[in-house]
């Protein structure tokens, strides 16, 4: 799957696993080029573990509120940084804190549980896949496709809402 996803990431590549669990992420540099913001990204404890795309516009208000009341140390200025650390400190309610666009994949290795989330307005991608137990996720749809899991068929309820209305509306089936 990452390797379908080689050009929205030329500067680097990571994967973190854990048994069944496994993240990559392809890396475009723009902020902190250091090896420190380098993704799957995990937190000092290694419970939180993020891939995340965007950027958080409000990260160092965040940086500062977590360092002050949470005495998080942080190692890089990545925005990404501040993902599994707001995590820790606030659970869901700190997707309402963050001003920016994004797609983040969040992994709770205590809890065993997997949040997608994209910022409100929806401007980066996040396409996923449920196929019993197994989820897939990627920025676009042909990673999802290199994953295994998807089938070629139109929903034709979803392309005539597309036609008609611009967006494919809510899935049924």
């Amino acid at each position: 799957m990452s390797a379908a996803l080689v050009h929205r990431g030329p500067d680097g590549e990571s994967t973190w696993l854990d048994g069944p669990v496994g993240l990559a992420h392809r890396r475009l540099a723009i902020r902190d080029l250091s090896d420190a913001g380098r993704q799957p990204m995990l937190d000092a404890s290694e419970r939180i573990v993020v891939t995340y795309n965007g950027e958080i516009y409000n990260d160092h208000e965040l940086r500062s509120e977590l360092e002050r009341s949470f005495g998080v140390r942080f190692r890089s200025t990545c925005d990404t940084e501040i993902l599994p650390y707001a995590y820790l400190a606030w659970g869901e309610a700190m997707f309402e804190r963050l001003e920016g666009f994004f797609a983040i994949g969040l992994w709770d290795r205590q809890e065993r549980r997997l949040i997608l989330a994209r910022d409100g307005i929806g401007i980066k991608p996040l396409y996923y896949s449920e196929n019993g137990s197994r989820v897939l996720f990627a920025s676009e749809i042909k990673g999802l496709a290199a994953g295994g899991d998807l089938t070629a068929r139109i929903d034709p309820v979803a392309l005539h809402t597309y036609l008609a209305a611009g967006h494919p509306g809510t899935q049924t089936s």
